[in-house]
């Protein structure tokens, strides 16, 4: 039997997970002001040096907000995208997480987010998702064609209607191009990659029209699978071949 070595707890810790739990739970509403410094410090029975840099924490991760001096003490804020994104592109960034991890999570984020799309589009997001190609079809600089390729995919993303989708879905995709872009700065005929990228977006947009999510969900996994495979380790390649058929 063997134990794992006990990690000391700070007390701003235990003071930062008591506030973070209250405004989890409701027991603390957006808009609320936290007590003055003096009354934490009596309440947690806690030096001030401690209430200090638990709100410097939370207000780093965009649970409160403090003004310095304002007498009526720091806001508690309402849970927000910017937060959220935050939060998710210092996870991405991790040094343990590679890029075989990320793009399984992107290959599981944006089939499931073309599968709902194509369910619950309206004409107008079928719309936008058309201008967004459209623009695509029209660039020849790889920049541009990089910009307009990443509203097509928020608009496939906004038409599901889960915020969590639009957002998770912005940082992967940022982080998973940022490993690479060097190699793709570097590519030989990055034409031919803006040729390939514009036939499977056409491909995965009918779909979406016809409003067949599973075979949208296909196309867009395996286009994601041909795109960034080279750039994985052959290793890490096996954790992403069980998404290819899954549907």
């Amino acid at each position: 039997m063997e134990f794992e070595p006990v990690t000391q707890v700070r007390a701003y810790e235990r003071v930062v997970e008591q506030i973070e739990q209250a405004v989890l739970s409701g027991r603390l509403s957006p808009g609320q002001r936290l007590p003055s410094e003096r009354d934490l410090m009596a309440q947690f029975q806690v030096s001030r040096s401690t209430v200090r840099e638990a709100l410097r924490v939370l207000q780093a991760g965009a649970v409160i907000r403090s003004r310095p001096g304002d007498p009526r003490g720091p806001e508690v804020l309402s849970a927000s995208p910017a937060a959220l994104h935050k939060s998710l592109h210092r996870l991405a960034m991790a040094d343990h997480l590679g890029l075989g991890e990320l793009l399984q999570f992107r290959m599981l984020l944006e089939g499931s987010a073309y599968l709902l799309a194509a369910g619950l589009r309206t004409e107008a997001q079928l719309a936008e998702m058309e201008a967004a190609l459209a623009e695509m079809a029209g660039k020849t600089d790889y920049a541009a064609f990089s910009r307009a390729d990443y509203a097509f995919h928020q608009a496939v993303a906004r038409a599901t209607g889960n915020a969590l989708l639009v957002v998770c879905g912005e940082v992967v995709r940022e982080v998973a191009l940022g490993l690479i872009e060097d190699k793709l700065v570097h590519a030989e005929d990055r034409r031919a990659l803006m040729r390939s990228s514009l036939e499977h977006h056409r491909e995965v947009l009918r779909a979406v029209r016809e409003r067949d999510g599973a075979r949208a969900c296909r196309l867009g996994r395996r286009a994601l699978y041909d795109y960034y495979a080279e750039y994985v380790p052959a290793a890490e390649r096996a954790k992403l071949v069980p998404l290819l058929d899954q549907l």
